[in-house]
C-alpha cells in the first residue's frame, strides 16, 4: 500500500469537508420552475403534513460524507419549500456514507420536477454522479398499508435502526404483482418493522423501502434473503442499506413519517 504523507491525509479530509458543505451550498441555488414484524397501528393523522402521497422519490449521491458532518439544517429549509413536497426520510449509506433519501410528493408531476431541477443542481454543484427514481404511490397503497407503512398513515411501533432500499429489474404493473403472497413472508422477516412498496413510474420496476430494527437485521435481509427472491424472478436487482439513527434528527426535521 502506498504510504500517505500527513499533507495528503489532510487534503483528503479537507476535500470531504468541502463535499459535505457543498450539499448545503447547492441547495441555496435559486432554481427555476430481532423479531417478527409487529404491525403498526391503524391510526391516521389527517393533518396538513400527512396527506396521502401520490408519488415517491428515491435519491442517492455518489459521495462519501459522514452524516454527522452534513449541514442538513440548511438543506432541509430548501427542500421543504420545493413544490409538492410532503416529507423526506434521510439516508446515510452503511459502509460508504452515501447521502440520499426517500421523499413523498403530492403528485407525480412535482416529483418529476424535483428530480429534473433541484436534485440535479445539487449533484452538479458537487461534481458527483447521482441516482434518482420516481414511483407511483397510488398503485402501492393497499400493499403498503398491509405492511404497516407510516407513509400511508400507520403509527410507527418503534423508531427504525436501518432502512433497506430494493429494486428489481422487471416490468410488472403493480396490479399484477404478487404482493398478497409476498407480504405474509415479509411479516416473518427478522427485525422488519414496516415496508413501503415501490412501483417504478414508466418502468413498473418492483421494490420498496423496508424499515428494520437494527443494521444487522437489515444487512441479513439485503445480503442473504433478498437475492434469493430476485433469483426466483430471474432478474437483476439493486439493494442498499442505510443507517437510520445517524439521520434521525434530519429526518424529523422534514416530517419523516417513521418518527412520532
Amino acid at each position: 500500500m502506498k504510504h500517505q504523507t500527513k499533507s495528503q491525509i489532510e487534503t483528503g479530509i479537507s476535500r470531504r469537508k468541502v463535499i459535505v458543505g457543498a450539499v448545503a451550498a447547492a441547495a441555496a441555488t435559486n432554481l427555476a420552475p430481532g423479531g417478527k414484524l409487529v404491525m403498526a397501528g391503524a391510526a391516521v393523522n389527517n393533518g396538513e403534513n400527512h396527506m396521502t402521497p401520490r408519488a415517491f422519490v428515491y435519491t442517492e449521491l455518489q459521495i462519501s460524507a459522514p452524516f454527522e458532518n452534513a449541514r442538513w439544517q440548511e438543506l432541509n429549509d430548501q427542500i421543504a419549500n420545493e413544490p409538492g413536497f410532503l416529507n423526506k426520510t434521510w439516508f446515510s449509506g452503511v459502509g460508504n456514507n452515501s447521502v440520499g433519501g426517500i421523499y413523498s410528493f403530492d403528485s407525480v408531476e412535482t416529483a418529476q420536477r424535483y428530480c429534473t431541477t433541484f436534485f440535479p443542481a445539487v449533484a452538479r454543484n458537487l461534481g458527483v454522479a447521482q441516482t434518482t427514481r420516481v414511483f407511483d404511490a397510488s398503485v402501492v397503497e393497499d400493499a403498503s398499508r398491509d405492511m404497516g407503512s407510516p407513509h400511508f398513515g400507520a403509527v410507527p411501533t418503534q423508531a427504525p435502526g436501518a432502512f433497506v432500499y430494493t429494486e428489481v429489474q422487471v416490468n410488472v404493473p403493480f396490479e399484477k404483482a404478487p404482493w398478497q403472497g409476498r407480504n405474509p413472508v415479509l411479516k416473518q422477516q427478522k427485525g422488519l418493522i414496516s415496508k413501503l412498496w415501490l412501483s417504478g413510474l414508466n418502468t413498473n420496476t418492483l421494490g420498496g423501502v423496508d424499515a428494520f430494527d437494527t443494521v444487522e437485521n437489515a444487512l441479513a435481509f439485503a445480503v442473504d434473503d433478498f437475492p434469493k427472491t430476485a433469483a426466483k424472478m430471474n432478474a437483476a436487482f439493486y439493494t442498499r442499506v442505510f443507517d437510520a439513527k445517524v439521520a434521525e434528527a434530519a429526518s424529523r426535521g422534514l416530517r419523516s413519517p417513521y418518527y412520532t
